[in-house]
């Protein structure tokens, strides 16, 4: 198909009959794809190794094939449907065969973000425009800050939803027959690459935008620490209203710098110091807006103070952090002071987030299996300096070393999980050689955590907090980060209602800690 064409699918209420689309993946994204095309009037194939028996079952009655089988190469079925537009779920890396394939052919390749944006109008507002769009990215913190953001946007009295990358495909959001104010979009790096692949004129241009920092992960799927950047950075691109970055990373306000946005954009700047008269930050304990307020060259707003965060249990440096940023997105929609202060006061952090599970014999027993990768983990590690810390899992390509050697050697004892122990316990040796070490070497799921818990009590005393914080993705050993979760703090549990009283008994620390 010319480019002509697809050049005028940029409405809900473009001519999208006959479109052949091939959807890759059935995922919750995946579905949401297919469904959505399927309502258009498009042909739709979707593509998939393997399929759920619902999203099977599903599919040909919204009016969509599927073919299941080995992706390790183009299938023929693909070849012969010859589609117009490849859409693929994040899940497939750039260099996946059937990407390839798509990239060096004549299909256009489109993410589930890239869709939306064109079919965006299919609810508007009283204003007859549809939702602005506000995106959110960063190596940690994207979940946590959409919240925050959609709260915020809710207290002021707009329909904010917050979807995306934290769960709720962004179509379901734009679908919703409710419409919308705001739609606050989580977006990941794998959708950020697709992004990159627009080439048509109707290009997604954002009200404001923010990459909340950035540190290696997913480096397996970009292939190289640039190249998961590049992506990251691809966030601010067409940003009409409001670029958002960390002054504590450099790497943030460098994308801004380079970023083509539209004329009359704000590059607007958060962190813990003292702000600017274009940032959000920290005065005497006090968070405060220098950016969106008519006098900000000789005072600031007052939008909350450390001392209530804390009563809500939102002190950590990293949460702060997030609170600041989510609320220079807010702020960039008129959202009242007053709105943002309310809004934290009800505000509570999802479970697995530095969550403390019990508190017993003195020891605190902390969940922060969110911390899938070793910047997250570095948060929690500063928040609870001295800890007895449950680390490892999947490290994703990612080296551990350097978490160790600026974190580690402050760690009261390391219990190591995980398939990729042996890379931590050199990391500790080589980093941090004082440390004692214990390895959980059960490959059973139900046992790990158990173990893990016991290793931790034997070298806990009373004012210690054991931290789950693996720096590592679960898929190793469980579910989830939410069921790795789960499990440490029904271990903890358990233990505490058995009261084990064997903690004398203590296990020998890794030859050569």
């Amino acid at each position: 198909m010319s480019g002509s064409r697809l050049d005028t699918l940029t409405s809900w209420h473009a001519d999208w009959k006959g479109l052949r689309v091939a959807v890759l993946g059935l995922s919750v994204t995946g579905f949401s794809v297919a469904d959505t095309l399927a309502e258009l009037g498009a042909d739709v194939l979707v593509v998939t190794e393997s399929a759920d028996e619902e999203y099977a079952r599903l599919l040909p009655v919204i009016g969509a094939r599927l073919w299941t089988g080995s992706l390790a190469a183009v299938p023929a079925e693909l070849l012969a449907f010859t589609p117009d537009v490849v859409v693929a779920s994040p899940g497939f890396p750039p260099h996946h065969p059937v990407i390839s394939w798509a990239t060096s052919g004549g299909a256009a390749l489109w993410g589930d973000i890239e869709l939306a944006w064109r079919v965006r109008d299919k609810v508007t507002r009283a204003d007859g425009n549809p939702a602005d769009w506000v995106l959110i990215t960063g190596t940690n913190g994207k979940t946590t800050t959409t919240q925050l953001t959609a709260t915020m946007l809710a207290e002021s009295g707009l329909r904010a939803a917050p979807c995306g990358n934290i769960g709720v495909p962004v179509l379901d959001a734009v679908r919703d027959p409710a419409g919308f104010d705001v739609l606050v979009v989580e977006v990941s790096s794998h959708q950020l690459w697709y992004l990159g692949q627009q080439r048509g004129s109707d290009r997604l241009s954002p009200h404001a935008s923010v990459c909340l920092n950035l540190a290696d992960d997913h480096l397996e799927w970009h292939g190289s620490r640039a190249a998961y950047r590049d992506a990251k950075a691809l966030v601010y691109e067409n940003t009409r209203i409001a670029c958002v970055y960390n002054k504590s990373d450099v790497a943030t306000r460098e994308m801004v710098e380079e970023a083509e946005v539209v004329e009359g954009c704000r590059a607007i700047g958060f962190d813990l110091g003292v702000p600017g008269p274009s940032d959000l930050g920290i005065v005497d304990g006090i968070l405060v807006d220098r950016a969106f307020h008519d006098d900000r060259h000789h005072s600031a707003l007052e939008l909350t103070t450390l001392a209530e965060l804390a009563q809500r249990g939102l002190s950590a440096p990293h949460v702060v952090a997030n609170i600041l940023a989510a609320a220079a997105l807010a702020r960039s929609l008129g959202v009242a002071p007053e709105n943002i202060r309310d809004a934290l006061q009800r505000f509570r952090l999802d479970p697995h987030r530095i969550e403390v599970v019990a508190v017993a014999g003195g020891v605190t027993w902390v969940d922060d299996s969110k911390a899938t990768n070793p910047h997250a983990a570095a948060s929690s590690l500063a928040a609870y300096p001295g800890a007895v810390w449950v680390v490892g899992g999947l490290l994703k390509g990612v080296d551990i070393a350097d978490l160790v050697a600026a974190r580690g050697n402050r760690a009261k004892a390391a219990v190591v999980i995980g398939v990729d122990r042996a890379e931590i316990v050199a990391a500790f040796a080589r980093h941090a050689p004082s440390v004692p070490i214990f390895e959980v070497d059960h490959a059973q799921t139900e046992d790990v955590m158990a173990v893990a818990v016991e290793l931790a009590a034997s070298v806990a005393r009373d004012g210690d907090t054991v931290l789950l914080a693996p720096a590592a993705a679960s898929f190793d050993q469980f579910a989830s980060y939410a069921d790795r979760g789960t499990r440490f703090a029904d271990a903890v549990r358990d233990r505490i209602e058995r009261g084990s009283g064997d903690d004398h008994h203590r296990p020998t620390p890794h030859a050569g800690a």
